[in-house]
């Protein structure tokens, strides 16, 4: 008894081109907000602390104050900020936040302009492969 038995095998790839410079530019905005968002919690938690009246001398407290006046320097004195004994509402620190999400939105933009590239059409390649199996019984 003679039994044929053909055996049809398909693969299909797709190639999307300048993918890979799409995922980088994601991957580049992404760490400029996870950046933006860590810097802008140190602030918020520094505000926090000044407002509350902590204790500078504190290793933690002094840890993020040392940390955060790195970042605003530039906008001490910018604006009076009111005080009642040791809790103080420091306004520029909030308008610092302002003007970093401000740098953040255009680096963001930058990067965007630099590595964006409309999606082209998926190139499917499809192939095929035939095997034969012969059974003599």
């Amino acid at each position: 008894m003679l039994n044929e038995n053909k055996v049809s095998e398909t693969r299909t790839s797709q190639h999307e081109p300048e993918r890979e410079q799409r995922i980088l530019g994601f991957k580049l905005t992404q760490v400029v907000w996870l950046l933006f968002g860590i810097l802008v919690a140190l602030i918020v938690i520094r505000i926090g602390l000044r407002l509350i009246g902590a204790n500078p001398d504190s290793p933690i407290v002094g840890l993020i104050y040392a940390f955060t006046f790195l970042y605003l320097f530039p906008f001490e004195g910018l604006i009076n900020s009111p005080s009642s004994g040791n809790m103080v509402l420091e306004l520029s620190s909030i308008f610092a936040i302002a003007i970093y999400a401000l740098i953040a939105w255009v680096a963001e933009r930058v990067i965007w302009l630099i590595f964006y590239r409309p999606r082209g059409p998926v190139v499917a390649v499809t192939e095929t492969s035939t095997s034969e199996s012969q059974t003599h019984q």
